[in-house]
């Protein structure tokens, strides 16, 4: 990576901060999502649906990586420069979600707060694969915090660290991994075996990302005590991953986390995350929408820091 890569993650990130998700243009998640579901109906089905599966992930991921690679190295090879660095930013833009990841935090307290229970349970339907439907006020705080933390790491910290390892098609490449394990990474009828290896793939890629996310959560709240209650409670989450983040923000809220929930009309037993029953108020959704920006911050820093030493090595 050159200098180039600077400017594509500091405006990257800028815009997403300023702008989140736009709304009336096409977005990049949205063409993995639709490539993701033709593929899906078109091939889970008859026999052999974890090897169509595995091959179905393995090309979308593939392609994913290559075309941005060859759009980017066609742009510098015919000198088009500037064309390559606007490219790249758009790119990783889409690739980040940070600032509407904290919108929809807010939109549920919001909502929960000025609307009411019904309307806050379906607010939070929007964001969550539990069924929400029966959940009380403490338990709607409760799932949003746990999204907020465990999207921090997929929505953010991740794609920035594979973009530091592998450039712009590296954070696509996650992506694509990541609205996978999304759509079809769940353990029922239909995709226990067509979405195995995509979830299994997301699990694996993640696991860096998500211990750098509660690292993150923890200095940034200077709780860096707080590591080995991550590290003891972070590993009872169903999740390899998803448990650390979660584990961080428990431990900076002094809360509890996780319990049984129903996702598809299954009761899922997780393990309790913490032990302090104490009420969550509406007012910490600012702390956590502090906690997730400065934890961003630090990290697009730490990258810049580190581009810079390779640059100038």
């Amino acid at each position: 990576m050159d200098l180039a890569s600077v400017y594509i993650l500091v405006i990257a990130f800028g815009l997403d901060l300023l702008l989140g998700d736009p709304k009336k243009l096409p977005h990049l998640i949205i063409l993995f999502g639709n490539s993701i579901s033709l593929g899906e109906k078109w091939l889970n089905k008859n026999k052999y649906q974890l090897l169509k599966g595995a091959l179905l992930t393995i090309t979308l991921v593939s392609i994913s990586f290559t075309v941005p690679y060859l759009i980017i190295e066609w742009l510098h090879a015919n000198d088009f420069k500037i064309s390559a660095i606007v490219f790249s930013v758009i790119m990783l833009f889409y690739c980040l979600a940070n600032k509407t990841l904290v919108k929809e935090g807010y939109a549920v307290f919001n909502t929960l707060k000025n609307e009411g229970l019904a309307a806050g349970r379906k607010r939070l339907s929007w964001i969550v694969g539990r069924e929400t439907n029966q959940l009380n006020e403490q338990q709607i705080r409760v799932a949003t915090f746990e999204t907020m933390s465990e999207n921090l790491s997929d929505g953010v910290i991740a794609p920035l660290f594979y973009f530091l390892i592998l450039g712009v098609p590296g954070a696509m490449a996650y992506k694509m991994i990541n609205t996978f394990d999304s759509m079809i990474g769940y353990k029922n009828d239909r995709y226990l075996l067509f979405g195995r290896f995509a979830a299994k793939l997301d699990d694996v890629v993640n696991y860096i990302p998500s211990r750098i996310t509660a690292l993150l959560m923890l200095v940034v709240q200077f709780k860096i005590n707080g590591i080995s209650f991550v590290i003891k409670e972070g590993k009872k989450h169903s999740s390899p991953n998803a448990g650390y983040p979660e584990a961080a923000l428990a431990y900076i809220l002094n809360c509890k986390f996780g319990g049984p929930n129903y996702y598809h009309g299954k009761l899922v037993d997780k393990p309790f995350i913490g032990d302090n029953t104490r009420k969550i108020e509406h007012a910490e959704i600012k702390r956590v929408a502090t906690i997730n920006y400065t934890a961003s911050i630090l990290f697009t820093f730490i990258i810049i820091c580190l581009l810079l030493v390779v640059n100038y090595a």
